[in-house]
C-alpha cells in the first residue's frame, strides 16, 4: 500500500506532469508550416507533400507547405532554427542542410545538432547515374571510357550538394573527369543532360525514376549495396564495376530548438502512423522507396553519425563552395 509520502510524491508527479500531457493532447492548435529548403519539384518537397496532406487530415488542420530554396538550404534552415518552438513549424530536409553543408562551409546560421530537435527520417535513397534517354552509352563503363578519351569536353550538372557529392565521388571511383554546373534543384538540370549541355548528372531515386518514366533520361547505375525494386533493372555500382561508389542520402524532419519533447514524441507518433496507411505507402512506393522512419532518439544519433560520414566523403574529395 502507498504511504502518506509515496501517495504525496506520485500526486505531485502528476501534476507537474499534467501541463506537458495538454501540451500533446492540444497540439496542433492551429496551422502546421513544413519549410522545405528546396524548390517544388524536388525530392524531399515532393515527399513532403505526400505527409502533409495526411497529417492535416490527421491534425484537422492545414499543414502547409513553404519552399524556400537556394542558397544550399542555409536560408531555409536558419529559418526553421529562428522559429517558435512550439511544434507548428516543421523543417522537411535532407541531408544537404544538416551533414554536407557543415563540411563545406566554414561558417555557418545554425547548427545541424545544437539548432534543432530531430523528430525522425523520412526516407533513405541511393543516388542514380544518369545520360540522356536518347544517348549511344549503355553502360557507367562507356560513359567512364568517353570522360577519360575526351577529359576535356564533359560537364555534368547538379542541383543539391549531395548531388554534387556523389558525382564527384562517381568521378573519383571511375578515375575520370568533367566539370561541374550548379542548378537550383535537380529537376532544372534535367533538360541540359537532354539537351546535351550536360554528359550525365546524379540524383535521387524520386527525381530519378520521374525522369526515367517519362523517357527523358537513362539510368546506368545506382549507388546501394542492393537493387531497388522500383528500379529493378538498374545495377548496383558494384556489379557496375565501381565498388567505392556508395552513398545514399536521407530525408527528415526536425523542429527548432526547445520544442516540448512531448509535442516531439507526438509528430514522430503520428507521422508514423500516417506512413503506415495504405495510401502513402502506396504514394511513397510510386515514387521510389517505402518510409524508412525512425524514434526520436535512434534518428538524433543517426543525424550525428551521418555529419561525420558525409564529412569524410567531402574531406576526401576536398569539395568547397566559392
Amino acid at each position: 500500500m502507498f504511504g502518506r509520502r509515496q501517495f504525496g510524491v506520485a500526486i505531485g508527479a502528476a501534476v507537474l506532469a499534467t501541463p506537458a500531457i495538454v501540451r500533446a493532447q492540444k497540439f496542433p492548435a492551429g496551422r502546421v508550416t513544413l519549410v522545405v529548403p528546396f524548390p517544388a519539384g524536388a525530392a524531399t518537397d515532393i515527399s513532403a507533400r505526400v505527409y502533409a496532406e495526411r497529417l492535416s487530415a490527421l491534425w484537422g488542420q492545414p499543414v502547409v507547405i513553404d519552399n524556400k530554396g537556394g542558397g544550399n538550404g542555409i536560408p531555409a534552415a536558419e529559418y526553421v532554427a529562428r522559429a517558435k518552438p512550439d511544434g507548428l513549424t516543421i523543417f522537411a530536409t535532407s541531408a544537404m542542410t544538416q551533414a554536407v553543408n557543415p563540411a563545406i562551409y566554414d561558417k555557418l546560421p545554425y547548427d545541424p545538432i545544437e539548432s534543432f530537435e530531430p523528430i525522425t527520417r523520412m526516407g533513405v535513397s541511393p543516388f542514380v547515374l544518369l545520360v540522356d534517354a536518347k544517348s549511344p552509352l549503355k553502360s557507367a563503363a562507356d560513359l567512364t571510357a568517353k570522360l577519360k578519351a575526351e577529359p576535356t569536353k564533359h560537364n555534368f550538372g547538379a542541383g543539391s550538394l549531395p548531388a554534387r557529392v556523389a558525382s564527384e565521388l562517381y568521378k573519383m571511383a571511375a578515375g575520370a573527369e568533367a566539370v561541374y554546373v550548379g542548378y537550383k534543384s535537380n529537376p532544372q538540370a534535367i533538360p541540359d543532360v537532354q539537351s546535351g549541355l550536360l554528359t550525365f548528372m546524379m540524383i535521387d531515386t524520386t527525381n530519378a525514376k520521374i525522369a526515367i518514366d517519362r523517357g527523358a533520361l537513362k539510368g546506368l547505375l545506382l549507388t546501394d549495396a542492393e537493387r531497388w525494386p522500383a528500379l529493378p533493372d538498374l545495377p548496383t555500382a558494384a556489379e557496375a564495376g565501381l565498388p567505392d561508389l556508395a552513398l545514399t542520402t536521407w530525408t527528415g524532419f526536425y523542429a527548432p530548438k526547445g520544442t516540448p519533447p512531448e509535442v516531439v514524441q507526438k509528430i514522430n507518433a503520428d507521422i508514423h502512423a500516417v506512413a503506415a496507411t495504405p495510401e502513402v505507402l502506396a504514394r511513397l512506393d510510386a515514387l521510389g522507396g517505402a518510409p524508412k522512419l525512425m524514434s526520436v532518439e535512434a534518428f538524433a544519433a543517426f543525424g550525428r553519425s551521418e555529419k561525420d560520414r558525409w564529412g569524410e566523403i567531402i574531406r576526401r574529395a576536398n569539395i568547397r563552395v566559392e
